[in-house]
């Protein structure tokens, strides 16, 4: 077993990250919300993690704060500005809906792979407040799934509307 010091760095380095990561999600979704016309389904996920997102931020707050340590603005800026331009990019696409879908899974199973890392942190540097990291991850894992179960009524929707001659991209 590691120094808890350490694992005590480790942890606090990882709710920053988290932090960080949460806020680079807002910046994704939120442009992407804007857009949605023609799927409504994925627009109602889209808002209600959205929610969940603000709910996450606000956790992680909260545990930083009891650990008296803050968020890294510095990072919080640099990954929301990079989601801001991922989400940016998807504009041009004809298939702008699929590659949200596409961005947004593999979006999801980064951020389930930095809480299972952050929760074990946590356990290893002795934390008592792993039950909101694993509401955050439960709450990504619901979101992955949907997003896994529902991308195949999104493509078919994408599909039918390219072929009826309706803009389709969002």
């Amino acid at each position: 077993m590691q120094n808890v010091a350490t694992a005590n760095e480790v942890f606090i380095t990882g709710l920053k990250n988290a932090h960080a990561m949460e806020n680079q999600a807002l910046s994704i979704m939120k442009p992407q919300l804007k857009r949605i016309e023609h799927y409504p389904e994925v627009a109602a996920q889209l808002d209600l993690h959205i929610t969940e997102t603000e709910g996450q931020i606000q956790r992680i707050e909260e545990i930083l704060d009891r650990l008296s340590e803050s968020a890294s603005g510095l990072k919080d800026a640099a990954l929301s500005a990079s989601g801001a331009m991922a989400a940016l990019s998807h504009t041009m696409a004809s298939d702008e809906i699929l590659k949200n879908s596409f961005a947004n899974f593999a979006f999801e199973h980064f951020e389930i792979a930095a809480y299972t890392s952050l929760l074990t942190a946590g356990e290893e540097s002795g934390a008592a407040d792993l039950p909101l990291l694993r509401q955050n991850l439960d709450e990504e894992l619901r979101m992955a799934e949907w997003l896994q179960d529902n991308l195949p009524a999104v493509t078919r929707s994408y599909s039918a509307l390219s072929g009826s001659g309706e803009r389709a991209d969002v």
